[in-house]
């Protein structure tokens, strides 16, 4: 299995902070049956900025510390990037890290809001030669009330994933509710943990894919899957076509 969102790079954000940090999330990953990693560092965040030269650099590291270690787990580069205005920019220079050096780029945004400028940002990826990878929607508050608005952004060719902990209930029934109708309308296609730590910000994976072959079938649990396996090997993923999210009425009300 891959994960495609993590955050196992030791001491450059919010998630492991020392190299025994990331070698804990290793081993958990490897007991929930992921082979490969990719590291997501938080980059343009207002909070952390990680260029690709560094998370390459500590991507190596962490794996010569596995190989060490005898962790069968493989670390590949990537990067979490907040939704900005030089984000092509960053791409031509070599500041922003596509996910495993492939076409396929993680845009985050703010957990409030969808900036009025990121149809167009998106669409400028796009035109750039990239794809970009919506990451973490059902946790945005904006989208969460007005679905239409990622409907729209994955009809016009953006991908999304959502976290496995959200798939599980660990933020909350709402979210919960909301993850599982982004995957009925066909607006997701990755599910990944995002996970930052062995403790408050695990990895759940092996949980929600129960949970998804149980509720879902098995078909959609290998789309997701292999979804992720094309994605490390640049390779064009799986989509059907998106649907709006059906809001359920209530005594004639929404």
């Amino acid at each position: 299995m891959i994960d495609i969102h993590s955050h196992i790079l030791p001491g450059i954000d919010d998630g492991a902070k020392t190299e025994a940090d990331s070698l804990a999330m290793a081993k958990e990953a490897v007991k929930q049956g992921i082979t490969a990693i990719i590291a997501t560092p938080h980059h343009r965040n207002g909070k952390y900025d990680n260029t690709r030269d560094e998370i390459v650099t500590y991507t190596d590291i962490l794996n010569k510390l596995f190989v060490k270690e005898d962790v069968p787990l493989t670390v590949l580069p990537g990067q979490e990037t907040r939704l900005h205005g030089e984000m092509v920019e960053e791409l031509k220079e070599g500041i922003m890290q596509p996910l495993n050096d492939t076409k396929y780029v993680f845009v985050e945004f703010p957990s409030q809001n969808v900036p009025r400028y990121a149809k167009q940002m998106l669409f400028d990826i796009q035109v750039a030669g990239y794809t970009p990878i919506i990451v973490h929607p059902e946790r945005n508050h904006e989208l969460l009330e007005h679905p239409d608005k990622l409907y729209e952004l994955v009809k016009d060719g953006a991908l999304t994933q959502v976290t496995a902990g959200s798939v599980t209930g660990k933020f909350g029934k709402k979210i919960q509710k909301f993850s599982n109708q982004i995957i009925e309308a066909n607006l997701t296609h990755f599910i990944a943990s995002d996970a930052h730590n062995t403790k408050s910000r695990r990895f759940f994976m092996e949980e929600a894919l129960d949970e998804l072959s149980e509720t879902y079938g098995s078909d959609l649990l290998y789309l997701f899957l292999e979804n992720s396996e094309l994605i490390i090997d640049n390779q064009n993923v799986h989509r059907i076509e998106p649907e709006r999210v059906r809001r359920k009425k209530f005594f004639g009300l929404f």
